[in-house]
């Protein structure tokens, strides 16, 4: 029994398949791209309330170019490149 539960935990760990992995590698992609973030402004009965959020990317930070960022990503993930680099996709336009 032992033996099964390693062998399915060690199956889990396996390769992902590509558009898998490309969906999963677009967000890190985006952020490589530039920062994203939101917004909020609200009132009601208890007064006015804000909210404020940003997520920058280290890969932003360093620079690192969204398609090279998106490559790495999906060959960790499932072990191919990409069926398409990254400045291809219409998500690197949003």
């Amino acid at each position: 029994m032992m033996r099964l539960a390693l062998l399915l935990s060690l199956a889990a760990c396996g390769p992902l398949p590509l558009a898998e992995a490309e969906s999963q590698c677009l967000p890190q992609a985006r952020l490589a791209q530039s920062p994203r973030g939101t917004v909020g402004i609200g009132a009601g009965s208890n007064g006015a309330a804000g909210a404020f959020d940003v997520t920058i990317s280290s890969d932003y930070l360093l620079g690192r170019n969204p398609d090279a960022v998106y490559g790495d990503c999906v060959r960790a993930r499932s072990g191919q490149s990409p069926s398409r680099p990254f400045s291809s996709l219409p998500q690197s336009r949003m």
